[in-house]
């Protein structure tokens, strides 16, 4: 039997969301950003996408394959990101999934454009936890990613690839060709996993490019992957407001995170 990614609506409830993303560490909601949405962001991020080296000569042994447009930074760079990465689809999830294991809030983990082009490799299967090796596997949820489908994702254009159900499974455990599914879903839908899902970047034997935005979000006391003390420079940071400061990771855990507002 082939492996199947829920897929729902924004009319469902919060509860019927919440299990299937928990029963197979996956799941696409269709019908989330509008079109407005999506030119905007394109508009945006068009002359850094521009600018976005882009490797022709792809080493297969590369954790991120070539032909593929790779833009990080988007709280800085897109207004649009700023509204998304605060979505109520988002938000309810990282609530249901991330507060029990961080009672003081979680953060923006990643933030990255990514464009697949026509003859771009499959990324190799990989969990968005495992720069987190103290813990073992499965983990506790650390992460809960997102992907916005900009442009349609199909099998043959790079959908990502998935194992729905891998969040339980132990660190030995490798999944069989039937195990593997492609995140295929219409332009405007968002894609969840859990951190602890398999996953990675499809093959685009297309000719088509493959757009998403991917936003991850992390517990409120681990380290972000995306330094985003760097990518928001102090100018723009004076712009965000409290809500998106915070989910930039700029308040502080307990503790951790104090600073000297004397300091400019």
């Amino acid at each position: 039997m082939s492996a199947t990614i829920p897929t729902l609506s924004n009319k469902d409830s919060l509860e019927a969301k919440a299990s299937a993303l928990q029963q197979a560490g996956c799941m696409v909601i269709q019908d989330v950003a509008d079109t407005t949405q999506r030119n905007n962001l394109v508009a945006e991020l068009q002359t850094h996408m521009d600018n976005a080296k882009v490797r022709v000569d792809d080493d297969p042994d590369e954790f991120y394959p070539g032909l593929t447009q790779r833009v990080s930074g988007l709280v800085t760079r897109s207004e649009t990101v700023r509204a998304l990465m605060l979505h109520k689809e988002a938000t309810s999830m990282c609530d249901h999934f991330l507060l029990p294991n961080s009672e003081f809030g979680y953060q923006l983990h990643v933030s990255a454009a990514l464009n697949i082009g026509p003859g771009a490799r499959a990324q190799v299967l990989h969990r968005e936890e495992d720069s987190f090796t103290y813990f073992a596997e499965p983990r506790p949820n650390i992460i809960l990613a997102t992907m916005w489908a900009i442009s349609d994702f199909r099998a043959d254009s790079g959908a990502t690839l998935v194992v729905p159900g891998s969040h339980t499974w132990p660190a030995d455990r490798t999944p069989e060709p039937d195990e593997i599914t492609s995140a295929e879903m219409p332009a405007g839908s968002l894609f969840f996993w859990l951190g602890g899902t398999l996953h990675g970047g499809g093959a685009n034997t297309s000719s088509d490019w493959r757009y998403g935005v991917i936003l991850t979000y992390s517990l409120g006391w681990v380290r972000q992957e995306e330094n985003q003390y760097l990518n928001v420079p102090k100018h723009v940071l004076d712009t965000l407001t409290s809500e998106q400061k915070r989910i930039a990771g700029f308040d502080m855990y307990r503790a951790l995170g104090f600073y000297d507002p004397r300091i400019k």
